[in-house]
């Protein structure tokens, strides 16, 4: 077919030339109208018109070069004609009610006018219209429904809701939201054929436009250009491609099959230099690939949207990486510097989402594959600059991206000509200077991240990435000068870095940074040894298991385990016993992570014995924890590796590692861990209820008794014997003649622990017997008792089990057994006291471990026997304690009631015998009112003046019990007992702290008197452990059952600790003056502990709490020294002062405006702290209502008595003024632009304070550059601003001493003691810059910063 019979159907002679005028004139903007029948006959056309006539143009452009334009002027057709009846089919396929024919036609149609375009002499003929080029080239996205793309932006909207700390998606300007009003239109259906015929038509479209490119420059059109290339970004994502793309530099476009490829290939043409500058043409194809790499979506206006990383969309990516390494083969160097771009514009652009940063990280480390060694290092010296940014998604995807570069094989520093550089080719440096650094990092996010690499470095096969791991915890092997040279954490590399004659990295990493001002570094004191920074680094690893936020506690516990399975660190007790107290966290979460932690190094160290018994101190507890979920899997983990071992025992039979390390296990809680007994039973009684506990298990367990692990197996018998239904009785009888009829307990093979079990098997399965068994055992039972040589603890269990087998459903008979049995081991226990104390060769004939087995076999026999114990029993028993055995010998027959406490006094005894002395005549009080009547103050006393810790503690015990038996009587001596709160020894402490919170749990002791007090002073006691248990015991059991407890007595504490009687409500309690001296902690030397107090009661308190404790203070405290009610002397003076420091701490602040203002300081709220949009509304209103309540009850409550305090302070020249300064300080930060509204009351204080503020602000912006320039390594920048400080805080000083301000008040300088005239803003001034200037000398914490990052704390955080 000829050319013009091709273009009939176009119906060019019939259409009017003045519609083709009016559409030039419009610049086919819009479709102007042609004649009903032309029109409605032109859109019937079908498509092989177009196909017929592109082929037909297609020829004559490669056979007959330019006859196409002479074919068309010898038929007299215009060119123009031509292209306006194609504009006519194009601008038809625009709209979104478009037909599937239509929409057909206008691809067809453009891909004509693009043919047309391609052939020579189009530029002359006038073809060429760049707006007309441009909507052809926008068919591509009109034509294609885009019901899959709404339908990604709704999968996209509802991931972002549901995950945790996404950005909320905003509408940035008025264009986006007609854009989407606009996909919101209802769109025509088109059929599944239709969509085929677009798809086709759109290939060929874009086949036309690679023709295009082929030959057409575009040189001089950049607009178009452009455009092109965001048609061919948008087109990657067209439809998914099958097999690896081949990009070349020429390729024939017919064979390019899918549209993504044919999109590729147009970006790689669009870099011919034929198109303009190569440069250029490589910024911009770069930079719409990193919106594809990074998984966005770019539009003209606002910033980008994610894409659902859906398979499609992760394939296009990995195309596109693909891609830009072609590129960078193919154009080298010319391309190497727009790939630096690329990989930074990469990182700075990436989004919190884990998946996205995880592609991301990926992407980066393929792209520097392509590297050169020197290009690579001069990228990893930008990344450590960038690990370093201020927004956390910054440094938390440089953590990313290291652990995707040490996956490479390591590069050596001799590949790379410059020295400078060499040393960040090595892996040793990225661990140290990107991963290792930020685990002291101000987010808790990057702390965590950190550490969870770090973890997984060891499981890297770089040897070098694992030698570095080594040598930063252990100093067992030092790294070679050569292999292992890095720089300093926080700074670049030097040359001088990396010379084998200077550190190496490990020394670098953790030298002592001096900061002098002579320099930046101290040369003598720069270096510290392999060893000590090793063990630094543990201890700060630890620190971190115990740090605030669980994200990192999870993260170092997973750190800690790696470093332990590959023995990087010794199976220490104190590294283990740190792991497996995590297991009793706070925070779920963190209990789960340490369970399976314990779990996996118990796999991997199975026949480690601290491993066994750090896995039975973190799992056993945590089965009695108050969370169900915890509660199961520690469950589970017992189950796996306990029960499911037992199996049939055999002599001759090798037991397997589970079933060598079950018995291990076993024996280690029947010897090392009986403590855990109590949370073993739980266990147990949870798996009864489950029937876990077939007669085939307990079959199992007794055929072990016989073995070398035989404790094991009486420990599991006595937890599943009395949950079990039917048992094998015959077998528990000949195993107990075997071990323990035959032979005495104390001289058989048997320990005592094992004993106790046995005992309480047959004590559970004494229902079960006959009694002629019965008989025969309670026989073997009293023959043993009555030796009184068993252990103290099997003597318990002996009287139990006597017990039970005496136990029936008649209780007389029941007692009956018991008076007979028990006795007689009483009346035998009193004949052997008697024999001691009443004769005169007592003190020779006096076996101290006999005479302590009598005692306690006397005190639990008697528990069961009260009838059986007379007064010369007690007497005797008294005896142990006192010297009045003259009396008991000359009264044999009858005995006084009572002695006179004269008597009380020490004897020849022993201690350990007046030991279990008291415990006995404590049992024996638990029986009788009067006795305990009798002895209160006799115990009482003995605290008192008592020296032996033993007796002493026994005494704490006892009378805790008598506690819960006679609560009214033991009342009166509550204060005695908790006077052992500050008893110099830390046992009787602990012990005393244990048995109070029981009371107090119990409600048998109340919070009266001084008690709360005395708890809080033991929040300072000098062991740390008692610290904890404190803690524990207040935050965890105690203030569960009373929340307001603490903000009930806070105000109290101030006069408690201070010792001030002189106000009319508080501190009126009635306290001896030995108590009260015993607990003060009046006086500077003890002001650190009470702020500790402070401290710790602040920070649990609700907002509401401090809102009305901040009132409550103003109305008893500030209001009674304003009103002088109070005296302003020496004491009350303290009391003020204290009361100023004490609302300028930063736990003062409401936490609803400190977390909110502490998120937009430290990092970005939306990342950080957000999980949605709704929740960002919601602080944002609640914080701003907080706001507003406490301004307003500032103004009104606290601001007048600040200013008649502040007159009243300069009237009697106090040095509290100092501390009011500070406070107000403190407090008008959060109102730094309404100074002059807040205290419109007293204009001189607001100008005074205003000018402080900014005084304050300058010093602060000073020093955090000085700390900027410092943590740069910018020494000499940091020495400049250093001397700037010192000579600025100078200068202010000096106002204060010269009296620059006029003078109204006679001051004692602040700084040098000396009275000098000053003004109120002086002191201000001189308040501040003493702050600023001890900051700049020592680097020190500057005090009372609320709620903005403090600008004189260090950034390194410990």
């Amino acid at each position: 077919m000829d050319l013009i019979s091709a273009l009939q159907f176009l119906r060019l002679n019939d259409v009017p030339e003045a519609w083709v005028d009016a559409v030039w004139e419009v610049e086919f903007t819009e479709r102007k109208p042609l004649d009903k029948t032309i029109e409605e006959e032109l859109t019937a056309r079908q498509e092989k018109s177009f196909t017929a006539l592109y082929q037909c143009l297609l020829a004559h452009a490669d056979q007959y070069q330019s006859s196409v334009w002479a074919v068309l002027g010898e038929s007299g057709i215009s060119v123009k004609s031509v292209v306006a009846v194609l504009s006519f089919f194009v601008l038809a396929g625009k709209s979104k009610v478009a037909s599937g024919h239509q929409r057909v036609n206008s691809l067809c149609a453009a891909s004509v006018y693009l043919l047309l375009l391609r052939t020579p002499g189009s530029i002359s003929n006038k073809v060429f219209h760049e707006v007309l080029l441009d909507t052809c080239l926008d068919l591509t996205r009109h034509c294609w429904p885009q019901d899959s793309e709404k339908k990604r932006k709704k999968d996209l909207k509802s991931s972002q809701t549901e995950g945790k700390r996404s950005r909320p998606q905003r509408k940035d300007s008025p264009e986006m939201e007609m854009e989407e009003e606009d996909e919101e239109e209802e769109e025509v259906h088109l059929s599944g054929k239709e969509l085929m015929r677009i798809r086709d038509a759109v290939a060929l479209l874009v086949q036309s436009l690679l023709r295009l490119l082929q030959t057409f420059p575009l040189k001089d059109s950049p607009q178009t250009m452009i455009h092109c290339m965001q048609i061919f970004s948008n087109l990657l994502y067209f439809e998914p491609t099958t097999g690896k793309p081949a990009f070349a530099a020429e390729q024939d476009v017919t064979k390019l099959r899918s549209i993504p490829e044919m999109a590729f290939y147009g970006l790689q043409l669009l870099c011919l230099p034929k198109h303009g500058d190569q440069k250029e043409s490589l910024r911009r194809v770069f930079h719409q690939l990193l919106y594809v790499i990074l998984m966005m979506k770019k539009g003209n206006t606002g910033k980008p949207s994610l894409l659902v990383p859906s398979q499609t969309v992760l394939a296009t990516r990995d195309q596109a990486i693909q891609f830009v390494c072609h590129l960078v083969d193919e154009l080298k160097q010319l391309a190497l510097p727009f790939l630096q771009i690329l990989l930074q514009h990469i990182c700075f652009q990436m989004v919190e989402k884990n998946e996205y940063r995880s592609h991301g990280a990926q992407a980066v480390g393929m792209l520097t594959s392509q590297m050169a060694s020197e290009d690579y290092a001069c990228f990893i010296k930008w990344l450590c600059n960038f690990s370093r940014s201020s927004k956390m998604v910054h440094r938390l995807f440089s953590v990313d991206v290291v652990m995707v570069l040490l996956e490479q094989p390591e590069r050596r520093p001799e590949e790379c000509r410059d020295p400078d550089l060499g040393c960040f080719l090595m892996h040793s440096s990225l661990i140290q200077n990107l991963l290792f650094a930020r685990r002291m990092d101000e987010s808790p996010t990057v702390q965590g991240h950190a550490l969870n690499c770090l973890a997984q470095c060891l499981e890297l096969p770089s040897l070098n990435a694992t030698r570095a791991i080594h040598n930063l915890f252990s100093a067992s092997e030092t790294p070679s000068h050569t292999g292992a040279q890095s720089v300093n954490t926080e700074t670049t590399c030097r040359s001088s870095a990396c010379k084998p004659t200077l550190l190496t990295f490990v020394t670098c990493l953790f030298s002592l940074m001096c900061f002098s001002w002579s320099g930046p570094w101290r040369s003598v004191n720069h270096i510290v040894s392999v060893f000590d920074a090793a063990k630094e680094n543990l201890a700060l690893l630890l620190r971190r298991v115990k740090d605030s936020k669980t994200n990192v506690r999870k993260a170092a516990l997973q750190a800690l385990l790696g470093l332990l399975k590959h023995d990087v660190i010794p199976m220490s007790w104190e590294t283990l016993q740190t792991l497996s107290e995590r297991c009793r966290d706070p925070a779920v979460s963190v209990k789960k992570k340490a369970l399976q932690c314990v779990g996996d190094l118990l796999s991997v160290k199975p026949e480690c014995s601290v491993v066994q018994k750090a896995w039975l101190q973190g799992v056993v507890p945590a089965v009695a924890d108050s969370e169900t979920s915890v509660q199961d899997k520690a469950l589970e983990a017992l189950d796996q590796v306990l029960l499911s071992q037992v199996k049939p025992y055999s002599a001759g039979c090798h037991l397997d590692a589970s079933q060598r390390l079950m018995w291990e296990l076993l024996g280690l809680l029947c010897h090392q861990c009986q403590k855990l007994s109590r949370y073993f039973s739980k266990a147990f009684t949870i798996w009864s209820k489950q029937k876990k506990f077939t007669p085939l298990f307990v079959s199992n367990l007794i055929s072990h008794t016989e073995a070398d692990h035989a404790a094991g197996a009486w420990l599991l018998l006595s937890k599943v014997v009395s949950s079990s239904s039917r048992l094998p009785h015959g077998k528990i009888l000949d195993a107990w003649d075997k071990m323990v009829r035959w032979a005495s307990p104390n001289q058989s093979d048997v320990n005592a622990t094992t004993c106790c079990h046995i005992l309480c098997v047959m004590g559970d399965i004494a229902v079960h017997l006959n009694e002629d068994t019965k008989e025969r055992v309670v026989a073997d039972l009293m023959s043993w008792l009555k030796t009184f040589t068993l252990p103290l603890e099997v003597i318990s269990s002996a009287v139990q089990t006597l017990y039970q087998f005496g136990c029936s459903d008649d209780i007389k008979q029941t007692q009956a057994f018991l008076n007979q049995r028990c006795g007689e081991l009483v009346s035998a226990c009193e004949s052997y006291l008697a024999s001691i104390i009443l004769t005169d060769n007592g003190a020779q004939n006096l076996d101290e471990e006999l005479m302590v087995k009598h005692l306690h076999t006397l005190g639990v026999a008697s528990l069961q026997c009260p009838a059986k114990v007379n007064k010369r029993t007690v007497l005797l028993v008294e005896s142990v304690l006192t010297t009045h055995s003259e009396k008991l010998a000359e009264c044999q027959t009858e005995l006084p009631a009572s002695l006179p406490l004269s008597q009380f006094k020490a004897n020849w005894l022993p201690t350990r015998v007046r030991a279990h002395g008291v415990i006995t005549l404590g049992k024996l009080a638990l029986q009788s009112e009067e006795l305990a009547q009798k002895y209160l103050p006799v115990f009482a006393r003995e605290l008192e003046v008592g020296t032996e810790v033993s007796v002493r503690s026994n005494v704490v015990v006892i009378m805790c019990d008598l506690c819960v038996r006679y609560t009214n009587m033991v009342d009166h001596y509550i204060p005695n007992i908790s006077a052992c709160l500050r008893d110099k020894d830390a046992v009787i402490r602990e012990q005393t702290l244990i048995m109070l919170t029981n009371l107090l749990q119990e409600e048998f002791v109340k919070w009266k008197g001084s008690l709360f007090f005395d708890f809080m002073v033991a929040l300072v006691d000098p062991v740390p452990a008692i610290v904890s248990l404190t803690e524990y015991c207040l935050l965890h059991l105690l203030l569960k059952k009373n929340p307001e407890m603490f903000s009930q007595h806070f105000i109290e504490c101030i006069f408690h600790f201070n010792s001030y009687t002189k106000h009319k409500s508080y501190n009126k309690s009635s306290q001896s003056e030995r108590e009260r001296a015993h607990f003060s902690l009046k006086g500077e030397q003890y002001r650190e502990k009470r702020f500790r107090i402070y401290c710790f009661l602040l920070e649990h308190f609700t907002d509401a709490q401090r809102f009305n404790i901040t009132n409550k203070i103003n109305q008893t405290i500030l209001a009674c020294f304003a009103d002088e009610e109070l005296p302003l002397d020496a004491d009350g003076a303290n009391i003020l002062s204290e009361t100023f420091n004490i609302l300028s701490l930063k736990e003062f602040k409401l936490q609803t405006i400190c977390s909110s203002a502490g998120a937009a300081a430290g990092e970005e709220a939306e990342e950080e702290n957000m999980a949605t949009m709704a929740k960002a509304v919601l602080q944002a209103a609640q914080k701003k209502v907080v706001s507003q309540v406490r301004k307003k009850a500032f103004i009104e409550n606290t601001v007048p008595l600040i200013i008649s305090l502040k007159k009243l302070l300069e009237q009697k020249r106090s040095p509290v003024l100092r501390d009011l300064v500070g406070y107000l300080q403190v407090t008008m930060q959060d109102y730094r632009n309404e100074v002059k509204e807040i205290l419109s009351g007293d204009e001189q204080l607001a100008a005074e304070m205003d000018f402080a503020l900014k005084i304050a602000e300058k010093e602060r912006a000073t020093v955090d550059q000085l700390d900027n320039d410092s943590l740069a390594g910018d020494g000499k920048k940091a020495q400049v601003r250093a001397q700037s400080v010192l000579q600025s805080s100078d200068r202010l000083r000096s106002r204060c001493l010269c009296g620059v301000y006029r003078p109204t008040h006679c001051w004692v300088c602040l700084l040098c003691g000396v009275c000098r005239p000053a003004s109120f803003v002086t002191l201000l001034c001189c308040y501040y810059t003493t702050v600023i200037y001890l900051c700049c000398l020592f680097r020190a914490p500057g005090p009372r910063q609320w709620n903005v990052q403090s600008p004189l704390r260090l950034r390194k955080r410990l």
